[in-house]
């Protein structure tokens, strides 16, 4: 059923980030580094750091989402992890796909914490349950969100992986 799911197309994500990035400017904030949540933080972070000339993209893995509508009980941070030093005193733009518990996106701001001037998020989702009220949102929604880049299953699955 289509209703009960958000349909993101590349074409609407590529208005999505430029959009984003709009905001950013016309808030004043100048990010040094944008923090790409990985997997799909990637796709955004890229984006936003050609829409606001910010060359110094950095990434951090985190897993919560085991399936659709499946996750850990808490996000985890993988490896390799950031090295703080690269952070240190920076004003920092976290990009992510979405907000929906705001889990991941509460623990990459506490990790920042302490060693940045200032981090603040940016998302193309939030959902009303985001612990994280995010400084930059194109779209709210309670929706599951169908994103162009894992609307398929992969190509191939690796051995010992669940769904994502």
């Amino acid at each position: 059923m289509e209703s009960d799911r958000e349909v993101l197309t590349y074409e609407a994500f590529g208005r999505a980030a430029r959009e984003l990035a709009e905001q950013v400017d016309a808030d004043g904030f100048e990010p040094d580094l944008v923090l790409c949540i990985a997997r799909g933080g990637l796709f955004l972070g890229g984006a936003l750091g050609y829409a606001l000339d910010v060359k110094n993209l950095f990434v951090m893995n985190v897993e919560f989402y085991t399936g659709v509508d499946q996750r850990l009980d808490l996000p985890v941070v993988l490896p390799p992890t950031l090295d703080v030093v690269d952070l240190t005193g920076a004003q920092v733009l976290v990009a992510d796909d979405v907000a929906d518990t705001g889990k991941t996106l509460e623990l990459v701001r506490n990790f920042c914490a302490g060693y940045v001037a200032d981090v603040r998020t940016a998302v193309v989702y939030e959902k009303p349950g985001s612990l994280v009220q995010c400084d930059y949102v194109w779209r709210r929604t309670d929706r599951w969100i169908d994103f162009p880049w894992s609307a398929e299953p992969p190509i191939r699955r690796r051995a010992g992986r669940s769904g994502d």
